[in-house]
């Protein structure tokens, strides 16, 4: 089992990672370590993969597993087995994790410079349009004392999107604009750079301390689940909690 662990400068009891695809019981298209339960793996293999990780991960409570929509709802991560509408969750309790699941779409880590509040988002275009990021920001006292982390998400050269998206994002927020380059020999066809875009409406919400890898779900077929190249394909987990001292 293989983890990419945020790169920030979050308090060393802050924990987060997105799994890879790699150490799982899923076959083939879900293989191996599919975390989702949505995709129509089988359910057994689900079950196993996700007690394999949180016995990996040392964590004896209950995640907050989401049902995500898309949307730009948040809720606070229990340990109660609900299975919440939402797309990002947030926990201010020791060993409490938080968690989304993403196939290309960004997963956005949040803590507090203090290691006493974290949240994570996920954030697909239509998310990231919406609100998603300011909404889990908003529970935060302030933004410029919040640290932020970019997991692995498809990169810009492959997320290719329609002139509607480019413009709905440059009526938000006009600069948006370079975050997108053309295709070339595709008229109304744009390569769009969602880790750009997330930096951009970060920013603008007061945030300072931003980072991020530089891995594409979709060209890494090796170790991340993409749905934009595989169509019927598993789901990578993002994770935050903060550890018992």
């Amino acid at each position: 089992m293989q983890f990419i662990t945020a790169q920030w400068q979050a308090p060393k009891k802050v924990k987060a990672l997105t799994t890879t695809r790699l150490g799982g019981f899923s076959e083939a298209p879900f293989d191996s370590l599919n975390l989702g339960n949505h995709v129509e793996d089988d359910a057994e293999c689900v079950a196993r993969n996700r007690a394999q990780l949180l016995q990996s991960l040392g964590l004896n409570t209950s995640p907050q597993w989401l049902q995500q929509v898309h949307g730009t709802e948040l809720v606070k991560a229990s340990s109660d087995g609900i299975v919440h509408q939402a797309d990002a969750c947030w926990s201010d309790e020791t060993g409490q994790a938080c968690v989304v699941m993403t196939a290309d779409c960004l997963p956005v880590f949040f803590a507090d410079k203090q290691g006493q509040k974290v949240a994570v988002a996920h954030a697909g275009w239509r998310g990231l349009l919406d609100g998603m990021l300011e909404n889990t920001l908003a529970i935060f006292d302030h933004p410029e004392d919040v640290y932020v982390w970019l997991g692995p998400a498809i990169g810009p050269s492959a997320f290719e999107v329609g002139e509607e998206v480019l413009q709905q994002f440059v009526a938000k927020q006009p600069e948006s604009k370079t975050a997108f380059v053309p295709v070339e020999g595709k008229t109304g066809k744009y390569l769009a750079n969602i880790y750009q875009l997330a930096e951009m409406r970060l920013e603008k919400a007061g945030v300072t301390e931003i980072s991020g890898c530089d891995l594409c779900t979709y060209t890494d077929q090796e170790r991340f689940f993409s749905y934009r190249r595989d169509g019927k394909t598993g789901r990578m987990a993002s994770l935050i909690w903060i550890e018992k001292e």
